[in-house]
């Protein structure tokens, strides 16, 4: 049977919470953020927002579904957000060994060692989360015994965006309209919402300069870590804002749009991560649930007169959204292609295709 060997979560603050290792057996450290959708942790582990992180699942169970086989369907991955998982780390309170789903080729164990990924259970998850909500995500590290100490490491004070996104100019779907994709650590998810909607989208690395290009509309992704990093993006979008063709950012994109238009960000205590956040659409009555992964918010009191709030998230009072009051911009701080989550919202995508 299983003979698990006995790990150690310590976060900066000293707070310890012990388990065991269903991962690969070694180190990790980043910042502790924690997660409280019921399922989709194939699509969280492969989000490239979760880059640099240590991910806590406040469900109470992991691996009973297993993991879906690679597979590509139209230049993308099927199942998963991109080609690799980019959390440093998993934590849940338990681990099932067996698991059981039609799709399933292999255990969550075996992908996470494959692709040398610490995980633990047997953490108080209840605890953990608590004490995140009172103190904020903060760096953390794993050690699995055996393991030398990783040491602590804010993966806030690099760039990001610069590790997830792609290194080449990428071609998908075909259409006779164009869209500029600006990746920025893309969920492919987008993709897949993209070209269903019969356009070409041309995939860009986060520092090309897309205004090279002629297109018809242009869309920002989501990604990980502090919108502050990237500059590059932030400048080439002020230029694309003097353009007036369509725009339209998710997450990150959210970010950088607002920062190309002259407002500021800020960070979350310990930011939205979830499949239940509610979301009302400025100047009405209604409510959308959403689809969450981000560690940053805009300050909507620093946006220029021409700019509005788009969207308000109910439960903090955070932006989720902004728009230009007269040209065809807008973004969502949340996830309306949702993978995994609920799909209330991905009616944006055809609202980014009609302005095109």
């Amino acid at each position: 049977m299983h003979n698990p060997k006995k790990a150690v979560l310590t976060l900066s603050d000293g707070t310890r919470f012990e388990g065991f290792s269903f991962g690969y057996d070694g180190s990790a450290n980043g910042e502790v953020v924690f997660n409280t959708a019921m399922t989709g942790y194939p699509e969280s582990l492969t989000d490239p927002s979760y880059e640099g992180q240590i991910l806590v699942t406040t469900y109470p169970m992991l691996g009973n579904y297993g993991v879906p086989p690679r597979r590509e369907k139209n230049d993308v991955s099927e199942y998963y957000e991109s080609e690799r998982i980019h959390c440093n780390a998993i934590v849940a309170q338990d681990y099932s060994w067996n698991h059981s789903h039609w799709q399933a080729d292999r255990s969550l164990a075996d992908w996470l060692r494959e692709e040398k990924i610490v995980g633990i259970y047997g953490v108080d998850t209840r605890a953990l989360t608590r004490h995140l909500r009172d103190h904020g995500s903060m760096p953390g590290k794993i050690t699995v015994e055996g393991a030398e100490d990783p040491g602590f490491y804010d993966p806030n004070e690099e760039n990001l965006v610069a590790k997830v996104s792609c290194r080449e100019v990428e071609i998908h779907g075909e259409g006779d309209r164009t869209v500029v994709l600006v990746d920025c650590g893309v969920k492919h998810n987008i993709i897949r919402c993209l070209t269903r909607r019969g356009v070409k989208v041309i995939r860009v690395p986060w520092d090309y300069d897309f205004n090279t290009i002629d297109y018809d509309g242009l869309f920002i992704s989501n990604g990980p870590g502090n919108p502050d990093m990237v500059t590059t993006t932030v400048e080439n979008l002020r230029k694309a804002l003097e353009r007036g063709k369509p725009i339209c950012g998710i997450c990150m994109g959210n970010q950088l749009l607002a920062k190309a238009a002259g407002a500021s960000t800020y960070k979350l205590k310990y930011g939205h991560r979830s499949h239940n956040q509610p979301v009302r659409k400025c100047g009405t009555d209604k409510c959308f649930i959403t689809s969450q992964n981000h560690g940053f918010a805009v300050d909507t009191a620093t946006l220029p007169a021409d700019w509005e709030p788009l969207f308000v998230n109910m439960n903090d009072g955070s932006n989720e959204g902004i728009r230009h009051k007269t040209l065809p911009y807008f973004s969502a701080q949340f996830h309306p292609e949702a993978s995994s989550g609920p799909k209330d919202t991905e009616f944006l995508f055809d609202d980014f295709i009609n302005l095109l």
